[in-house]
């Protein structure tokens, strides 16, 4: 398997200062997900802005893991409903256009 897509999360721990045991932390609870190559966990590069902000609000702003869950549900509801909302003001021009 390639592993361009993909970064060490030794190396992610590394270059941030955390306990590899936190990641596995986040990936048995769900937060993401680590592929495992060769007995080495990885972690594809499109969550690496997605773990960044949860090792932000872990570590800065002492949000607990639970916590962390929670808001991004929250957060996946608030982008979906946003979405939702563009998708309508779209639908509305559309009418305004043709009156």
């Amino acid at each position: 398997m390639q592993t361009g897509n993909l970064i060490a999360v030794n190396e992610f721990c590394v270059n941030h200062n955390i306990e590899i045991s936190f990641i596995t932390s986040l990936q048995q609870i769900g937060l993401i997900e680590i592929t495992n190559i060769d007995e080495a966990g990885f972690i594809d590069v499109d969550q690496v802005q997605h773990l960044e902000k949860i090792v932000r609000f872990y570590f800065e702003l002492d949000i607990n893991l639970e916590g962390i869950d929670t808001i991004n549900h929250l957060l996946a509801r608030i982008q979906t409903m946003q979405n939702e909302i563009t998708g309508l003001k779209n639908r509305l021009r559309l009418y305004e256009i043709n009156d």
